[in-house]
């Protein structure tokens, strides 16, 4: 499972980006999952970010979806019509 950092800000994308990549090689499982439930202080930067390890990760023919959402960051997904892209998991 590949967690999200507290924060998630334009500022930061690319280290974060970087520290989940790293993961994501790591990562054995055919279902990848995003933890997003540190997640706490992000902007639109954070969809971004997400969208990215997803099509990473279906590149590596696995599955993706978020877990534990914070629902400000559900709430910009569907602002921005992405939401079908970020399947959440229970």
């Amino acid at each position: 499972m590949l967690v999200l950092p507290e924060a998630i800000t334009q500022a930061n994308t690319v280290a974060c980006l970087g520290a989940l990549s790293n993961d994501l090689v790591q990562e054995a499982a055919a279902d990848v999952v995003v933890d997003a439930a540190r997640l706490s202080r992000f902007d639109s930067a954070a969809l971004a970010l997400l969208l990215e390890v997803r099509r990473r990760v279906l590149k590596m023919g696995k599955t993706f979806a978020v877990k534990d959402a914070p629902q400000r960051l559900q709430d910009l997904a569907d602002l921005y019509g992405i939401a079908e892209l970020l399947p959440s998991k229970p």
